[in-house]
């Protein structure tokens, strides 16, 4: 299936989500395109730990997840998140349907690191037919990053993670990182598209820094061999560049001559 759009969607973005951002959703549809939404849910996790005193800890900032923890975090992000974001998007019009990425086991991972990160995982491998199915459908599959391993025991795997993974195995067009900026500024102007090379360069200059610096490394982790361009995109701002096109900041890795 051609024209496959990842939208990942971070935690702290997914209640503060425009009703210009579903509308473009929809317009991105009409145009051909294919929604794809892999969300977080830091911010509720972590909250919820605290409301129930559970101590936790973060490791090269991944969140070691023993298996009390994990628990907790299928709770939020399947039992609280996932059909949140899911009304959001059935309530706009558009027809969504919440899953777990360990459902039909779609998503399948491996411990990262048992010893040091406890059950966080990563991707294995994506049941690509059980997405392909809901698009078909012009349903948009709305995905919690839970993943199964061969051991059945489930994973925690970050988002950003996940919807790389994703991107890669669906062949998608764009991954594209809804955050609560509207790309990178430079002079106080959007920069549409710009390289790795020149984003590590920003940083180093002062032109990116603060909380936009962990965005764009985010997005860039995105980078594989499969999905050469990601973009950043505010949801909370969302505007359209064209009929077909998120208005935000294009990053590509760099053609070497």
């Amino acid at each position: 299936m051609q024209d496959i759009v990842i939208l990942k969607c971070g935690g702290s973005t997914i209640n503060e989500l425009s009703k210009e951002f579903f509308d473009n959703m929809r317009k991105l549809q009409k145009s051909g395109k294919y929604p794809v939404i892999v969300h977080g849910g830091g911010p509720a996790i972590q909250h919820m730990l605290e409301q129930l005193q559970i101590e936790f800890e973060f490791v090269n900032g991944l969140r070691k997840t023993t298996e009390d923890m994990m628990d907790i975090v299928e709770m939020v992000l399947v039992g609280h998140v996932n059909p949140a974001l899911t009304r959001h998007v059935n309530s706009a019009g558009l027809k969504g349907f919440g899953i777990s990425g360990s459902d039909l086991q779609l998503l399948e991972a491996t411990p990262l690191n048992y010893n040091r990160y406890g059950l966080v995982g990563e991707i294995s491998n994506v049941h690509t037919n059980v997405i392909n199915q809901l698009l078909e459908k012009n349903i948009i599959p709305i995905i919690a990053p839970i993943a199964i391993g061969q051991d059945g025991k489930k994973y925690n795997v970050n988002a950003d993670t996940a919807a790389g993974a994703i991107a890669s195995a669906l062949g998608a067009e764009q991954l594209i990182f809804v955050t609560d900026v509207p790309g990178i500024l430079k002079d106080e102007q959007l920069l549409e598209e710009v390289t790795t090379d020149e984003v590590e360069m920003m940083i180093q200059d002062g032109i990116i820094f603060g909380g936009m610096i962990p965005k764009v490394k985010a997005a860039m982790k995105g980078l594989t061999n499969n999905v050469r361009e990601v973009l950043i995109v505010n949801g909370m701002e969302s505007k359209l560049k064209n009929k077909q096109n998120l208005a935000g900041t294009t990053i590509k890795v760099p053609v070497k001559s």
